[in-house]
């Protein structure tokens, strides 16, 4: 191995780093000429905020059912297809309808003739009745007989009404816009009353579900707001929200619904949420989010004092808040008080550091 050489010292490579620095601060143009900018470390007020996951729901879903027996004829629409309101999604056999219609139609005529004959002989009678040509229980009987016929009308119209309903009901139609998210049934099957049909669910109109423990309730009703965020995707601000009047008996939590005033790209029933609630206020210890940096495992920020030698100072933050469009700060836990003041360019504040353990 070659000896060291005796002009080198044992950590050159110190002196070198020292040498690189004192070439950046005289010779980089504007380098050390511009001032280290700097932020002072306030205490805000903020609100106070429980977050908590939630669930994105549909406002209008439903499964649809067969109100009439019959056999499925034909399927228009599956799984992931997009219907308007009142577009038709599937069609019944409708024979055994049809011939219910006829039948209704002709007991409906047979009560019409019916009661213009009771109608006729009722004139007839209250004729004869008033030369006193007839007893009374005659002129009764023919009331009688006549409000029957009335009656026997508005029977017949009913079941008219009904066997009319029962042939609509082999055209199944979509209630609201939305999507087709499950297909019970297959061309060919029979089904009855209640056999469900297809199930889906609108877009337009979204709402969040989630629960929040009986220590914050009162908060979260007094505020009434809450802001549900997806990922990266724009988060929504809700301020028609509904605190179930009861507590889970197993957690002891109560179910809090928030209706979405809009609907943002990213936003599906079924995902997972985060919901904001606003409990309250408190004073919080905020600093520039740019004025943090890491160092491996160690969260830090440069500490500049009234002298302007800087230090390196490791901290402890919390979270952090962008409103609108003010810059971006982070609560510190600890580490700094209120007053001192951090470097907004970490970069430049380590070299003027090691420019100072140089001297």
């Amino acid at each position: 191995m070659v000896r060291q050489c005796a002009i080198f010292p044992r950590y050159w490579w110190r002196w070198i780093m020292v040498v690189l620095l004192v070439w950046m601060l005289i010779s980089v143009p504007g380098f050390a000429a511009e001032p280290l900018a700097v932020a002072t470390v306030e205490q805000r007020v903020k609100p106070d905020i429980f977050v908590t996951d939630a669930l994105i729901e549909a406002v209008h879903q439903a499964t649809l059912a067969a109100e009439t027996t019959g056999r499925i004829k034909q399927i228009f629409f599956d799984v992931d297809d997009v219907v308007a309101q009142g577009d038709v999604l599937l069609r019944f056999t409708d024979k055994e309808q049809q011939a219910g219609l006829a039948r209704a139609e002709a007991g409906q005529k047979e009560a019409l003739a019916r009661l213009v004959q009771a109608r006729a002989e009722h004139t007839r009678i209250q004729s004869v009745f008033a030369r006193k040509l007839v007893a009374k229980s005659a002129l009764d009987k023919s009331s009688a007989d006549l409000k029957a016929a009335e009656q026997r009308v508005k029977a017949a119209e009913a079941d008219l009404r009904e066997a009319r309903q029962q042939l609509e009901y082999t055209v199944v139609r979509a209630p609201y816009a939305g999507i087709v998210v499950k297909r019970h049934v297959s061309v060919g099957e029979r089904v009855r009353p209640g056999t469900p049909l297809m199930t889906g669910f609108s877009l337009a109109k979204l709402r969040a579900t989630t629960s929040v423990p009986q220590s914050i309730v009162a908060a979260v009703r007094q505020h009434g707001e809450v802001r549900i965020s997806i990922d990266h995707a724009e988060p929504v601000i809700s301020q028609d929200i509904t605190v179930y009047p009861y507590a889970d008996a197993a957690s002891h939590n109560f179910t809090v619904r928030a209706e979405l005033s809009s609907v943002p790209a990213g936003f599906y029933p079924g995902m997972f949420a985060k919901a904001y609630f606003v409990t309250g206020e408190k004073p919080r210890l905020l600093m520039p989010a740019r004025a943090v940096v890491h160092r491996s495992e160690v969260t830090a920020v440069y500490v500049v004092d009234a002298q302007g030698q800087v230090g390196f100072r490791a901290v402890r933050i919390g979270r952090s808040f962008a409103e609108g469009g003010a810059e971006k700060t982070v609560e510190v836990l600890a580490g700094l008080e209120a007053g001192e003041q951090v470097a907004l360019a970490p970069v430049k504040a380590g070299v003027l550091l090691k420019a100072q353990r140089a001297r």
